[in-house]
Parts: C-alpha cells; structure tokens; sequence
C-alpha cells in the first residue's frame, strides 16, 4: 500500500482498527477512591521490542496515519457522529492567514477535522486560478496540521457550488456533522452566493473575523436575515452539534495575508 512502507497487510489492519479506536469518544471512569496497593502501583510494563517497539513509536503520527489508510477514492474515513469543519476556496495560493483560521476553528468550535476544500475555479472570480494539483500541493506544503486535510472533493465529486458539495458530502457520510467555515469577508457577500439560504439551513455555519471585515460582515443581508439564528460567542464551542439554522461569528487574532496581494507581489505564478 503506498505511503505505508513495509509494514505487513495485517499491521495496516492492526493499525486501522487503532485509528478507530482513537476516534471514538473515550468512556467516563469512575474514580478511584483506595487506590491501589503499592507493589501494583509501581508495577510497569515491559517495553515492547522488535516491531512492536517500532509500531508504538509511530503512534505521534497516528491521525495522518489514519486518513490515508481510509482514504477510499480519494475520500477519507470519517465516523458517524465527528464533526468535520469544511474551509473553500481556489486558494490561489493557501497563506498563513488560511492556517490561523482553521487552526482557531478547530479550537473554539470543538471540531474533529477540518478540510481544506480546494475548488477547481471560484464561480464569484473573473480570475482563473492556477492548475489544481499546483494549489493543492502548495496547500499541503503549508498547512502541517494531523487533523486538517487538504482536499479535491468539488474536483472528483464534479460539484461547481458549495450547495451542490455540501449535498454530495452528507450524502456520502451520514451522520457526520459538517460546519462551514469561512472569513468574515465571504459572510459580506455570502448573500451572493447560489443557494445561499440552502446552505444556512443545511449546516451550522463558523464566521471568523479578518482585519477590516468585521463591521461590513455584522451588516450584511445573511447576518441581518439570520440574526435569530446567531450563537453568542461564549456558546461557540456548541456551534458544530446545533441544529441548522445556527451560525457563530467569533473575532479571533488574524494573520494580515492574502492571496492577491501574495499574487500582486509575483510571489506565486501558475506553472
């Protein structure tokens, strides 16, 4: 199996099975109260040898380990009941300031994963992006992250809008609970967007606060139609287990970076 080295079939199942394991929500133990005796407490175990020593020691690496083991037709394994934040864009290129907001969505909205979901070419943009595979690869390049994968899904699922992705995805993982995220400078004209209401009602929606995009994104038509809908930041870590309608706008510290200035700079071309 590629990307897996020279480990044996029944150690990539071994793992597998502990990377399911891992992703299933450790259970509530009861305390304690006598402890244990002494001789019992201090007893260790011996450590493992051979390639059982050398299959511990790539436990760090586990969560990459366990999306590409699932990975099935370019989609990752996903368990019912995770929560997946969903990031799009042509991202024409991917910058620190794409890494700042997932790394805080992960954080503040009690997220599982999140995917970067690289679009073939953004419907909204008169500017055509550079070739798919020279975006996802300076993606990966950036983004060093074991529960952030960066992904073609619009490429393989032939989707063109978000509406249309969102539908193939929940389609393809019931029971997984997707949140869509995005700058609080795409919520300003989220209103443009094709089936704009759809996907508000669909999915929770995670609203994070750019340099200078805050005030037009508060007053925006979305916001404004929605506002009932509104999570206080304090309830943000809720926001991936409500129910649709629901979205939570949270003001965290940015990285000042886009991609067209990156662009404007010369600093990326297509190749």
């Amino acid at each position: 199996m590629a990307g897996v080295g020279a480990i044996s079939s029944l150690q990539v199942l071994i793992l597998f099975g502990m990377c399911q394991a891992l992703a299933r929500p450790a259970p509530d133990l009861p305390r304690q109260t006598g402890g244990l005796p002494t001789a019992k407490r201090r007893r260790r175990c011996a450590p493992p040898q051979g390639q059982a020593r050398a299959l511990c020691c790539g436990l760090a690496s586990l969560p990459n380990m366990c999306i590409k083991l699932g990975m099935r037709h370019g989609f990752p394994y996903l368990r019912s009941g995770m929560t997946v934040g969903l990031l799009g864009g042509s991202f024409d290129p991917a910058h620190k300031g794409h890494v700042q907001i997932s790394r805080a969505a992960l954080k503040h909205f009690d997220l599982d994963q999140s995917w970067w979901l690289v679009s073939p070419g953004n419907p909204l943009k008169a500017h055509q992006p550079a070739p798919l595979d020279q975006r996802m690869a300076a993606a990966q390049a950036i983004m060093q992250h074991p529960r952030i994968h960066i992904s073609d899904a619009e490429a393989r699922l032939g989707t063109r809008y978000t509406a249309q992705t969102l539908r193939h995805l929940r389609r393809r993982y019931p029971g997984v609970r997707f949140v869509w995220l995005m700058g609080a400078d795409n919520l300003a004209q989220f209103h443009r967007w094709k089936d704009w209401r759809q996907i508000l009602d669909t999915v929770p929606v995670g609203v994070l606060a750019r340099p200078g995009d805050r005030i037009s994104a508060r007053l925006s038509p979305a916001a404004r139609i929605y506002a009932s809908s509104r999570l206080k930041g304090a309830e943000r870590h809720l926001l991936a287990r409500a129910q649709a309608p629901a979205w939570c706008f949270i003001n965290v510290p940015m990285v000042e970076a886009s991609s067209s200035a990156i662009r404007a700079r010369g600093g990326w071309s297509a190749s």
